[in-house]
């Protein structure tokens, strides 16, 4: 601003020629010329072109940027997820993420840029709020890529947070998810905010009202707190603007890369894992770490309720001619007598079967339509007078596809009917099977392996090895008789009587 303030004053009392003004003050006379037709330096242009230090990294990025077209949407590298990953794969790259910025912002110009609407800050108490949702993720279980819906709860003055991932968002689900988000935060929030979500809200009324579902109301009365849910509607739908924002930032954070897991139980504590791990950062503008406000905000929290809310859906259906009950439009055997009600649990991820105060039959929840879940155990007992059904029927089959069923099974159980005929060898299988049942399947398997190394197929050994373990005792311990010791006689030899086993002839 100076050096034009120079030239124009040079122009207008000095030399008044643009060639005299330029050998005078040693610049080009393009400059000179700019200054005289504006006293305000026009904009510095850039050059489009990204910085030295980050050529080696565009590959890289590239990569990423491109993994990114296959992601959720919602599971996609943010540019500063980008600049951590750079240095956790490069130990040694030295690498601004103001740079990494700037070409990521460039590469995303085609994407197009968002509005964002102005929010207005909120404070809250301690123990007084936390907010409740759900949101979608993908994951890949057992190498298979996977759809979750993920609980979050998080806390509105401490800022920590619980996240649990489930299959489907049923009301289980969202009653599961509540009670151990309080375990995690050692506490019950006085007030929960929520979406006007199924599970919870049955119709909504004019203004604020809600006609909420009877289970909710009896877990919201088990637990003691308020709930308050938002408005309806897309114009309405940042009035959780802080559970909004911890479900983008948890996703940018331990979504990106989709992560890897054994099953939804491993995934579920690699979740849990992150939530801890989230509480050594510090959010903006305030004092304490997320760990040390969740720490400080437990003191406030309404205490545990020592007898836990039973989360169950119950249904009383009838066991049919197969040994089914339908539950939730999916058929679970039952080892009950046919034409018998039964009561149903339905969990999360599982349902149980009850009878008489008893639980008979558990199986994993299935969330499809018309599908069987059978269990080979259930039919035993109908085997052993059917034994001829065991071969082609949907419970071996279903054992068989869960690796419940291994290969020293067929072994055994040809060469039992090749030895006692095919009804009664397959029914000394069934026998076999039950064995599992009492002592263990794991030492079922072991035991007829070990079986048919020895070349025997008998249940009598397979049951023997199962059990050869218990059969130990303990040594005797010898004691001290004290003056009992002079009664003690020396023990009779029998090799005298072995003179009867000889001839007459040796005897005379």
């Amino acid at each position: 601003m100076e050096l034009f303030e120079c030239i124009r004053r040079e122009y207008e009392f000095g030399d008044k020629t643009i060639r005299g003004v330029a050998r005078k003050l040693g610049i080009h006379r393009r400059m000179v010329r700019e200054a005289i037709r504006d006293a305000v330096p026009a904009a510095r242009k850039r050059p489009d072109r990204p910085h030295w230090k980050l050529r080696q990294f565009i590959p890289l990025i590239e990569r990423m940027l491109e993994e990114d077209r296959k992601a959720p949407r919602k599971q996609r590298h943010t540019a500063h997820r980008i600049w951590q990953r750079l240095r956790e794969e490069i130990p040694d790259a030295v690498i601004g993420e103001r740079t990494v910025r700037k070409y990521v912002r460039r590469r995303r110009l085609a994407m197009g840029l968002m509005g964002r609407e102005t929010c207005v800050p909120q404070s809250y108490p301690w123990g007084l709020e936390a907010q409740v949702d759900w949101y979608e993720a993908h994951a890949d279980l057992g190498g298979e890529r996977t759809l979750l819906q993920v609980f979050e709860m998080r806390s509105m003055a401490g800022g920590g947070s619980f996240h649990r991932a489930y299959p489907r968002a049923t009301q289980q689900a969202f009653l599961e998810g509540h009670e151990l988000a309080f375990a995690r935060f050692g506490g019950v929030f006085k007030r929960l905010r929520y979406d006007n979500l199924s599970s919870a809200v049955k119709r909504i009324l004019q203004g604020h009202r809600r006609e909420e579902t009877a289970r909710f109301i009896a877990f919201r009365s088990h637990w003691r707190y308020e709930a308050v849910f938002c408005n309806p509607g897309v114009d309405h739908a940042h009035e959780k603007g802080g559970i909004e924002g911890e479900g983008g930032y948890f996703r940018r954070n331990h979504w990106v890369p989709v992560p890897q897991a054994r099953d939804l139980e491993d995934l579920n504590e690699q979740l849990l894992a992150a939530c801890y791990d989230d509480e050594r950062r510090k959010i903006s503008g305030r004092e304490l770490t997320v760990g040390q406000a969740t720490l400080a905000e437990r003191t406030h929290l309404l205490p545990v309720v020592e007898e836990a809310f039973d989360l169950a859906e119950v249904s009383f259906p009838k066991v049919d001619g197969l040994g089914r009950v339908k539950v939730r439009g999916n058929f679970y055997s039952a080892p009950v007598r046919v034409g018998l009600a039964v009561q149903a649990k339905v969990y999360s991820s599982y349902v149980e079967i009850w009878h008489e105060g008893r639980r008979v039959a558990r199986h994993e929840r299935c969330y499809s339509r018309l599908q069987e879940i059978l269990d080979l155990e259930h039919y035993l007992d109908t085997l052993d007078h059917k034994p001829g059904a065991l071969a082609g029927s949907k419970p071996l089959e279903q054992w068989r596809r869960q690796g419940r069923w291994p290969v020293s099974y067929d072994q055994i159980w040809e060469r039992l009917m090749s030895r006692s005929g095919r009804q009664n060898g397959t029914r000394q299988m069934i026998g076999l099977v039950r064995l599992g049942r009492t002592h263990g399947y794991e030492r079922l398997r072991l035991a007829v392996e070990s079986a048919l190394e020895m070349g025997s197929c008998d249940i009598s050994t397979v049951q023997y090895l199962m059990t050869a373990g218990q059969l130990d005792r303990d040594p005797v311990e010898p004691i001290e008789v004290g003056p009992l010791s002079c009664y003690e006689r020396p023990l009779p030899v029998l090799t005298d009587y072995d003179q009867l086993l000889a001839p007459p002839e040796v005897l005379s």
